[in-house]
This record gives C-alpha cells, structure tokens and sequence, in this order.
C-alpha cells in the first residue's frame, strides 16, 4: 500500500502471507512466536531482506510467555533505517506477526515515527489505522520505541485513542483484551479523551 512514508507497506498476519508473493517486498519483518516454524510462504518470495523477532504478544513481564524487550526493538528500529537506505519507492516493507493486529502494526508504528520524526503521534497512528482497520498496537513495543525514539509518550497516548476507537467500533474487545491480560491498554483507552486524530 502506497503511504505517507518514503517506502510502500503491507501489513498482514501468517495466513495472509501467500497473497503478497508477487507484491515486490524488499524487506519483512517477521514477528513470530518463540516456537512457531517459519512461514512457509516466504519459499515463493523473490529476494528480500528479512528480520526476524520471536516473542509473545503480551505487554506485562511474563516468565512463561517472554514478551517483547528493548534489544527486540532496538532491532527493528536499525532494521527500518534500512529502509531508508533504498531509492526512493523502491523498498517495500511486509511486517507480519500472527494475526496483523498488535505487534506488527505497534512496529510499524515505530518505523513510520523513525521515518517520519516531524510527523505528530497521531498523524503516525492515523496511518497505521489506515493501513491497517483493525489495528490494536502492542503497547509495550510503544513504550520502548518512543523512549528510544525520544518521542516523549506521545506514541502511547495516541494508541490509547486507537484502542478507544476500536472498542467503540468493536465492543466485545473489552473481554478479549481483559482475558489476555492487556488490563493496562483498556485502562488507558477508558482514560484517554476521544478527539479526532489529525
């Protein structure tokens, strides 16, 4: 998809990836669970380069269940400045995680703010609905990047409107994100004030 940033995106889960084959992908990133078997799809990709980070969707420290840490998105940050690198329109960035919904948009999101750096926080979160409808970005993976993007929480409290957006849209969300454990993005969705994202 063509985007406001200087190189195309595509935004999907594991079983999506046979559909973006013939897409042109330069890069993937690749965010899979620890255990899970690399996606056979990629064996139909021309080349590309690809990054690959392995840890649960989950947003509180869980010994069984490690989730995403700073050296995860130190990663995909020196990963997106690749990107960058490129001709212009020539990369295509393919971020995939399970489902296309939390921790691949919430990297998105960082790589569109590295990208971006004068772009507010919720004109970046804005595009990643855009790209992505159902959108629930991973707030852990937000918090690290915006500290390490010096974007002063700015990139958390605008995916807090995100999350409000999608539980009015989607109100059987509130069970499902309080039965996953993600306690703290319902509390900041109820927290933040719904305004309109510019």
């Amino acid at each position: 998809m063509d985007t406001i940033a200087p190189f195309r995106i595509t935004v999907c889960g594991i079983e999506e990836l046979p559909g973006h084959n013939a897409a042109g992908v330069s890069h993937v990133l690749s965010i899979l669970d620890p255990d899970w078997p690399v996606p056979e799809a990629f064996g139909t990709y021309g080349e590309h380069e690809r990054l690959e980070l392995r840890f649960h969707d989950v947003i509180e420290d869980d010994e069984q269940m490690p989730g995403p840490t700073a050296a995860h998105v130190e990663q995909l940050l020196r990963f997106g400045e690749g990107l960058m690198a490129e001709p212009p329109r020539a990369a295509h960035l393919l971020v995939h995680c399970h489902a296309g919904i939390s921790r691949s948009t919430a990297s998105m999101t960082l790589i569109l703010a590295q990208a971006l750096p004068r772009l507010g926080a919720a004109e970046v979160l804005e595009e990643v609905l855009r790209i992505r409808e159902k959108a629930w970005p991973n707030l852990r993976i937000l918090e690290l990047g915006d500290a390490m993007l010096g974007r002063g929480g700015t990139l958390p409290a605008a995916a807090a409107q995100v999350y409000r957006r999608q539980l009015v849209r989607r109100p059987w969300l509130a069970e499902e994100m309080t039965r996953l454990g993600r306690a703290r993005e319902l509390a900041a969705a109820h927290a933040s004030v719904e305004r309109p994202v510019l």
